[in-house]
C-alpha cells in the first residue's frame, strides 16, 4: 500500500492519480444513488440499468471507430465520441422505460427489465463485433477499467457526479417521500411519478459513474455494500448517505492502494473488500446482539 501512494506522488503517474480521482467521485454518487436504491429496494431495477448501459457502449465504440462520430464539449469542443456518453444515453433511455412499465403497467414490469437486460448486453457484443480491431478497451467495462481512465474522463465522471448531487439536495424531501410514503407524499401535492422516474435517472447516471471503477457487471454490488454497512450504524437518510458515501470513497481507495502493488485486478479487490467490511459488521452486530441478551 505504501508502494501506491509513492507512486501517486511520482508526476509521471498522471493515469494513477486519474484513477484515484475517478474512484473518489463515483464514490460519492454511489453512496448517495445507492441510499435510495436499498431504500425503495430497485436494487433490479438497478441491475436491468446497468447491463442496458453496454448496449450504449457498444454503439457509441461502434460509431466513432467506423464513421468518426464526435460530439461536441463546451471545454474542449468537438472531440470523439467516448463509450461511457454511449452508456448515459442508453442507460437514461432504459430508466425511463423501466419507470413507465413499473408505473403503469406493474404486471409485466420483471418481464420487461429482464428484457431490456439482456437485450443491452447482447447488442453491445453486436456492435463490439462490428466494429474492426481488437475489442479488449470495450469489453474491459465489464469488469472495470480504473488504471486506463484519462483526465477526459476525470471530467466526465465529475460533470455527472456534480448534477447527482446537485439534483439530491434540491429534491430530497420529493425523494424521500417516493422511497417511504407514496400516498402521503401525493396528498402533500408530490407528483410521485415524476420524481420516481428522476431518481431513477439518476440511478442511471451513478451506474455510468461506476461502470469505469468497477465495471457493469459488478456494479451492484458497491451500489448495496456500502449502504448495507451504513444502514448498520443509522437510520437517518441524510446520514445513511453521508457514511455510505465515505465508505464508498474509502472503499474505491483502498481497493486501488492494495491492487495497485499486487497487480490485482482493481474492480474485483474493491468488492471483496466491500464484502469483507459488510460481513465483518454483520458479525460484529450478531455477536454484540448475542452478549446483550
Amino acid at each position: 500500500m505504501f508502494e501506491f501512494f509513492t507512486a501517486l506522488g511520482d508526476p509521471a503517474n498522471v493515469f494513477l492519480r486519474c484513477a484515484l480521482l475517478t474512484g473518489i467521485f463515483a464514490g460519492i454518487a454511489c453512496g448517495i444513488v445507492g441510499s435510495y436504491v436499498v431504500v425503495r429496494r430497485i436494487t433490479y431495477i438497478a441491475g436491468g440499468i446497468a447491463h442496458c448501459a453496454f448496449g450504449g457502449l457498444g454503439a457509441a465504440y461502434y460509431f466513432e471507430r467506423v464513421h468518426g462520430w464526435q460530439v461536441y464539449s463546451p471545454l474542449a469542443g468537438w472531440q470523439p465520441l467516448h463509450p461511457l456518453h454511449g452508456a448515459l444515453v442508453a442507460a437514461l433511455l432504459a430508466a425511463v422505460i423501466i419507470g413507465w412499465v413499473s408505473l403503469r403497467a406493474r404486471q409485466r414490469e420483471d418481464t420487461v427489465i429482464s428484457a431490456l437486460w439482456a437485450i443491452g448486453m447482447a447488442a453491445g457484443v453486436l456492435f463490439v463485433h462490428a466494429t474492426p480491431g481488437y475489442g479488449q478497451d470495450l469489453m474491459s467495462y465489464l469488469f472495470g477499467s480504473i488504471l486506463l481512465v484519462g483526465p477526459r474522463d476525470v471530467w466526465l465522471v465529475a460533470a455527472l457526479d456534480l448534477i447527482v448531487v446537485v439534483t439530491v439536495l434540491l429534491c430530497y424531501r420529493q425523494f424521500l417521500g417516493v422511497c417511504f410514503d407514496e400516498e402521503f407524499a401525493r396528498l402533500r401535492g408530490v407528483r410521485v411519478e415524476r420524481y420516481y422516474l428522476l431518481l431513477l435517472c439518476l440511478v442511471a447516471l451513478a451506474v455510468v459513474l461506476l461502470v469505469s471503477v468497477v465495471g457493469i457487471v459488478l456494479v451492484i454490488a458497491l451500489f448495496t455494500l456500502p449502504v448495507a454497512v451504513a444502514g448498520h450504524f443509522t437510520r437517518s437518510l441524510w446520514r445513511m448517505m453521508v457514511l455510505a458515501a465515505l465508505l464508498s470513497m474509502g472503499l474505491t481507495t483502498t481497493g486501488l492502494a492494495v491492487s495497485y502493488p499486487l497487480g490485482l485486478h482493481t474492480g474485483a479487490t474493491t468488492i471483496i473488500l466491500a464484502g469483507a467490511l459488510y460481513l465483518m459488521v454483520l458479525i460484529a452486530g450478531g455477536v454484540r446482539r448475542r452478549w446483550s441478551v
